[in-house]
Order: C-alpha cells, then sequence, then structure tokens
C-alpha cells in the first residue's frame, strides 16, 4: 500500500488514540509506587481474563522452597566486583535473581526441605572492552561450578541435577554461542540436560530450548525508564517506531544471516516511509519516543528475542513482534496474542497493510491490556523485588513443576549424565 494512500485513515487512527490517551498512560514501574498511580491506572486498564490473569497475580510464597548452594565468590560476586558492567547489561537477571532469593521468603537453609536447588554462577560477566559477554568461558564456569557442587553436597548426585534450576540468559541460552548456526552445533551443555533452565531464549522446535524451561524477559533497568516517564495525557503521534541495526557487517559481512534477513527488509521497504519513524540512531529521547508510538517493532536480531519487548510492555506501546516460531515470557500468564501483533518473516514487506487495517477497537483494547500494571511488572526485575514482578514469575513457573515425578529420583549408584561428553575445549578446567 502506497504511504499517501494510507494517510487519511492513520491521521484518524492517531487522532482516535490522541483521544483516548489516558488509556495508553505509561504508568510502567510507576503504576506500583503508590495508591493513587493504582487507581489512576486501574480506571483505563483491561484485567486479563480467565486463568492467565489468575496466574499473572499468584503468589509463590509458601508453594515452594529453595535452596542456594554457598559457592566461591569466583563463581559470581568477585565477577561482578571485577567488571560491574555486569549489573547494567540485558543478560543480569542471573545476578538479580541471586540477590532476590537470598532474601526470599521461599529460601530455605535446610537443603533436606528443599523443592528446588539453586546454583548462583553467572555465566555472562565477562564482558569485551565494548560491554558485550563473551559466551566462550561459559561452559567452562558451568561445568566447575557444577563439579563443585556435586562433590561438597549429595543433592545434584541423587537427581543428576533433575531438581536443579539455573538462570542461563545468553542470547541461546546454555547452548552457550551468541551466533546460532554456531549454538546449534553445540547444543545445550550436556551436564544441564535434566535441570530446569530459566533463560530468555525461546524457539519451538529448536535445539537450544528443551522442554519444561521457563522462558523469562531480558533484563532492562526499572528505574532508568522510571526516570524517564513522561505525562500520561502525551499524545501517541508517532505511528510505527523502531531503532537498531538492520544489518551487522562485522558479524555478517555478506548480508541475509542476522536476522535471517527481516531487519534488512524491514529498512529497504519502509526507509523513506512517512509512517515509519526507523533508524539506526540511538537517540536521548529513546523511551520518550516509545510511550508516543502506537507500535513498536520488535523484531529478532542474532536472536529472537530483545528488551524491546520489555521496553514495548511498560510503555504501552503494542509490540509488533518478528521472530518466527518465538516462545514469549511468561506465555501462560501474559496473553501475548492479545496484547501484540505477530507478523512473520516473509511478511515484513506488508507491514504497512497489516498495521493501517488494524480496527481502531483492536488497538485500544491492546492498549487497555498494556496499561494493566500486573502486565508491566511481570516483565521488570526491580530492586528492591515488587509482587507479581519477574522473580515472582519465575518463583510460580517453578511451583508449577511441583510435586517433582517419581523419575527425578536415581537408583543408588544411578546416573544419566555423562561428564565427558561436549565439545573438547568445554572439558578444559576453569
Amino acid at each position: 500500500m502506497g504511504s499517501k494512500a494510507v494517510w487519511l485513515p492513520v491521521a484518524l487512527l492517531l487522532a482516535a488514540v490522541a483521544l483516548s490517551s489516558v488509556l495508553t498512560a505509561p504508568a510502567a514501574a510507576a503504576a506500583t509506587e503508590s495508591g493513587e498511580a493504582d487507581h489512576a491506572v486501574q480506571q483505563h486498564s483491561e484485567r486479563i481474563s480467565g486463568s492467565a490473569g489468575d496466574v499473572l497475580e499468584d503468589n509463590p510464597v509458601g508453594k515452594l522452597k529453595v535452596f542456594i548452594y554457598d559457592l566461591p565468590r569466583k563463581y559470581n560476586k568477585k565477577m561482578v566486583t571485577k567488571d560491574p558492567r555486569c549489573l547494567n547489561h540485558m543478560f543480569a537477571a542471573e545476578i538479580f535473581m541471586h540477590r532476590f532469593l537470598l532474601s526470599s521468603a521461599v529460601r530455605t537453609l535446610k537443603p533436606k526441605e528443599a523443592d528446588w536447588f539453586y546454583t548462583p554462577v553467572y555465566t555472562t560477566c565477562d564482558l569485551t572492552p565494548a560491554g558485550l559477554p563473551l559466551p566462550f568461558k561459559s561452559p567452562r564456569v558451568m561445568r566447575s561450578a557444577i563439579q563443585y557442587i556435586s562433590h561438597k553436597w549429595p543433592f545434584w548426585n541423587r537427581t543428576d541435577g533433575a531438581d536443579h534450576f539455573f538462570v542461563v540468559p545468553h542470547d541461546f541460552g546454555a547452548c552457550f554461542h551468541y551466533q546460532e548456526e554456531k549454538a546449534i552445533e553445540r547444543g545445550i551443555l550436556p551436564l544441564l540436560r535434566r535441570a530446569t533452565l530459566v533463560q530468555t531464549f525461546g524457539q519451538e522446535n529448536h535445539v537450544c530450548l528443551k522442554e519444561g524451561s521457563i522462558i523469562i524477559p531480558p533484563f532492562a533497568p526499572p528505574q532508568k525508564m522510571q526516570a524517564h516517564l513522561i505525562p500520561p495525557d502525551t499524545p501517541r503521534s508517532i505511528f510505527v517506531y523502531f531503532r537498531g541495526l538492520f544489518y551487522d557487517t562485522g558479524n555478517d559481512p555478506e548480508g541475509g544471516y542476522y536476522a535471517r534477513g527481516a531487519r534488512a527488509s524491514l529498512w529497504e521497504n519502509f526507509k523513506n516511509n512517512p509512517l515509519f519513524d526507523i533508524s539506526t540512531d540511538h537517540p536521548a529521547t529513546y523511551y520518550e519516543d516509545m510511550q508516543r508510538a502506537v507500535f513498536c517493532l520488535c523484531p529478532l536480531g542474532w536472536a529472537p528475542w530483545s528488551p524491546r519487548l520489555v521496553e514495548a510492555v511498560v510503555f504501552g506501546c503494542i509490540p509488533v513482534i518478528i521472530a518466527d516460531d518465538i516462545v514469549l515470557p511468561f506465555a501462560d500468564a501474559i496473553p501475548w496474542e492479545e496484547i501484540g501483533i505477530f507478523v512473520e518473516e516473509k511478511d515484513v514487506p506488508k507491514l504497512d497493510t497489516i498495521l493501517t487495517s488494524m480496527p481502531i477497537e483492536d488497538i485500544l483494547r491492546k492498549q487497555r491490556l498494556l496499561a494493566n500494571p500486573s502486565m508491566k511488572q511481570a516483565m521488570l526485575f526491580p530492586q528492591p523485588a515488587q509482587p507479581r514482578d519477574a522473580f515472582h514469575q519465575i518463583l510460580n513457573g517453578l511451583a508449577r513443576k511441583l510435586p517433582h515425578p517419581e523419575g527425578v529420583y536415581l537408583p543408588p549408584g544411578g546416573k544419566h549424565l555423562n561428564w565427558t561428553a561436549g565439545p573438547v575445549g568445554d572439558l578444559k578446567p576453569w
């Protein structure tokens, strides 16, 4: 559809959204800060119907007990002391989950009464000068931590880790590589194949997603986002918004591999379309711009997930998810089909038609659902933790897996895992 042909209906749509702009009030993290804010948002939000809404508001306390292994500092705290940048990148959930559990009501100091065992190892805290995580040491760090707990405590050996969970927020989870082809070649670290993995990566029928994993949002800094909130009655005057790479010439010089070509297609089709505010620039007003937009594009990059999904939900911008077969965070609690729009990668050239054809009633309902404080809170890892936040959603996911099936416990001397399996480089000591 030509851009001129859709200007009038889009102008009318933006006007209608502007009249209802309070529906999209970017309450974000502020929604839980005061009763007054809660009251204001509840007037113009919509509760998720059915079991999903109940699940989202569950309280996991009293439903499970977690024992935290006391590891040497080299596996966690020493890494952060060496490079505090680990606290601010999108993989930081592994650090904040550890801090949360240390003071959580579900923690038990008696391992024999624990339902779950948690190993606090920070596998994404080895950073390049540019601040990007290097995954190459991660398998050795993880293997070393598992060897440590299996020698010091008896609990790993009785199940080969089947009642243990690990937070693995790498691009492709416990496959420990940022490029999909190499991640697939590696596969999930063999020692983790009975454990429950808590990870950001989710894609159906993929070797890096094992059955029973809990998919979580990436870390996005709640305090930083709250500092950029704009007045809730600000009109949403931007139709489609995106900031990020379209090509990754450094890692994909020939093009076509990065984002499976979807981002390149976005740029080539819509770089001159006035309805699309898309660019590689990352302005200081990035968060403010998202709060002024109706649709925020969330295309895959090297992996299918990114912090844009969190930012879109928190700022009430309808996420347009372009990542075939993606498995989204807390999908049993968050009705992604109702709050977002899914566009197949092959249909990117038709994106303008898809979005301009949406009935205004559907747009406003998605915005009402996005304005629900519980929806926003479930996507965040705030400090301190708050009810219904991402920490609690993870615990809810673990609680729903209880009781463990009978096959979890091995017969005396029984083994499922092969400690010598995997690439030779992974077997070197760390």
